[in-house]
Formats: structure tokens, sequence, C-alpha cells
């Protein structure tokens, strides 16, 4: 993939391509604290008609650092992303999305609102369309009203720091964000040869109320914290982020979700769930399974999924890949390309 700089009619977006720009279009979406950078091994192994975009999205890499809305969801990222296909010349057209972790729920928020527009659309390790902590069960109930647990406040402030400064060290196994990345973005037992470069895109991250993590509030329920108003986490905090209308669409195209058996991200027993850690005792005080249950990650996608492939009769696939963490498009990025080839070259659907 080649990076260039696109102005939208919302912001200038650093975008990754490769392929001729009048081929069959693919937008690729990255993750949390990641890049468009992060899908070039996939990018690279699909094949030579397909015009791929994945670009950085608003508070990472080098796209211009516009604010965050929180109390707006997804719909910042979602926006950007619809003045992007705008700039490309693909609105009209319609689009094979690729979606990974946060990515997967900017995907599903785009396909809520331009369901003729997606040709197929590819999931990866994403996130609940119900956001992420303070939920209870497989239909997103919130787990307090005041959505304690969830948003900027429930990231690690050491790591934030390192993060700040470029710490490229690995010293600090709960803190640094290279050891982060390494433990949680893909499985430790996988060792990426670009790692050094895939670290330096991390460090790109915006940091900061407006951007990542985000800002944060009181809290009356455990553990005493809650989201804000602006920033990266809280715009996923299930205060303000839902995409389960995706279960309504009735527009079939096929989709495939895929993800890592050793995930401990998007998981029902996530290492970044307040909720789960304070059952470990690694957050003091946790009130117990009946007040404050881990979020049923897994549980809740699935439902989602479920309820669109009734809507829509659509093709709905899920691939689960042994031995992988969160990082399919990193760890097993011929499987995934190999993937979203099936649905870019399957026969439109009439």
């Amino acid at each position: 993939m080649q990076r260039t700089d696109i102005d939208t009619d919302r912001i200038r977006m650093s975008v990754w391509t490769s392929g001729p720009k009048d081929g069959t279009p693919v937008l690729l979406i990255h993750g949390n604290l990641v890049t468009g950078r992060f899908w070039q091994d996939v990018a690279a192994k699909l094949p030579d008609n397909l015009s791929v975009a994945a670009p950085d999205l608003r508070g990472f890499g080098r796209t211009e650092p516009k604010p965050i809305d929180a109390t707006r969801g997804l719909d910042d990222w979602t926006e950007d992303v619809e003045s992007l296909v705008k700039a490309l010349g693909w609105d009209g057209r319609q689009i094979h999305v690729g979606g990974w972790s946060m990515g997967g729920g900017i995907a599903m928020a785009y396909a809520i609102k331009h369901p003729r527009d997606i040709a197929s659309l590819t999931l990866v390790a994403p996130m609940s369309p119900f956001g992420f902590g303070a939920t209870r069960d497989a239909d997103g109930m919130p787990t307090t009203t005041d959505f304690a647990g969830s948003g900027g406040g429930a990231v690690n402030p050491d790591f934030l720091r390192r993060l700040a400064a470029g710490d490229t060290s690995a010293d600090q196994p709960t803190s640094s964000p290279r050891v982060t990345m390494s433990s949680f973005f893909w499985s430790p037992k996988y060792k990426a040869p670009d790692e050094d470069e895939l670290l330096a895109e991390v460090l790109l991250t915006k940091t900061g109320d407006d951007h990542y993590p985000g800002d944060s509030t009181a809290a009356g329920s455990w553990p005493g914290m809650g989201p804000g108003v602006r920033g990266v986490n809280n715009a996923f905090s299930p205060k303000y982020c839902d995409v389960s209308a995706f279960g309504d669409i009735k527009q079939p195209f096929p989709v495939v979700w895929i993800r890592g058996d050793e995930d401990q991200v998007i998981s029902d027993t996530s290492f970044f769930d307040l909720a789960y850690l304070g059952k470990l005792g690694a957050v003091p005080g946790w009130p117990g399974d009946d007040a404050c249950p881990p979020q049923p990650m897994l549980q809740q996608i699935r439902k989602v999924l479920d309820r669109y492939q009734v809507a829509s009769n659509a093709d709905v696939r899920e691939v689960v890949l042994e031995g992988v963490a969160h990082g399919p498009v990193i760890e097993r990025s011929d499987r995934v390309a190999e993937l979203l080839e099936e649905v870019a070259t399957r026969p439109a659907r009439a």
C-alpha cells in the first residue's frame, strides 16, 4: 500500500491505498490505537483488480487531528468515512467493507446508513454492537444507569503516559505500548516481523481529552468512574454507542465474522473490561456477578448477526481461527485476505 493525503469535505485524511483506481472498491477500517497501515499484509494478498483504501481514522495516524465528540457515538468516524467515499468517487457504488475491532463497529454503523451500498461486510474481531463495557447480557442491557466502568477513565494512566511520550521500550509488561501491542493486539506466541514499524504507527495516536482516551466523570456505581463527553473511549461507551440496529437491516449482503479463539480484547472474558478484571481481583471492590457481570461481547455480536440473518436472509458466516488472538489481520493475514476475496469476488445477489 502507498500512503496519500486526501482532502474531503469534512477532514484531511491519511489513506493507505493499493490497486487500480477504477477497480472494485474495498474499504478497510482499523481499530483503536492503530492505523490503516495495519491492513497492509491483507491488502498485499488481495487480487490486483481490487481498489483498496484503508484510512487513518480521526485521532490516529497522520489524519488531521480534529476532536472527537463522544456524545455522537461512532458518528464522527462514520461521517468521515462517508466523506472519504465521496472524495474517492465511490459514492453510489457498491463497496466491500472490512472492519477490525472498533473499525467493525464503524463498518456496522456505515452499513446501517448505507445498506444498499454494501457489497459485503467482513468483520474482524469486531467490537460489540453495544459498545465496550458496562452492559450485562446478550441484549446489551446497561449494568448501571451511570454506565460506570466504561469510557476514558478505564485506561491505565501509566500506559497513557508512555504512549504520549512515544515510549518504545519493553520494560513494563503492564504499561509499555510495545508489550501491550505484542501481547494483546495479536497473540504473544506470534512475532511480527515489522513490529517496529507497527509500533511507530501506534505511537502516532493523538492523546488527551479530545482524542485517546478522552475525558472521564465520577460515577456513583463501582468502580467510581464513568464516561465523559469527548474522545475515543467515550465514543464507544454504551452510553453513546449502539449499532445494534444492524440486526434490523433487510438488504442482503454476505457477512463474514472472523475471530481468534485466544482473543483477550473482544471476549466474554476481556482483559480490558473492568468488570472482568474486578472479578479476577485486579480491580478492588468488585460488587459481584449479580451487580456487575463481565460484558458478554461474543454473545452480543452473535445475537445481532443472527437477527440480521433472519431479517435479510443473507449469508452470515462465523470463522474461528485457532491459536489466534485479537489481530487476525496481522497473525493470519493470508486467511483474512482469502475470506475477504471470497465475498468480494462472489457474484452479486439479485
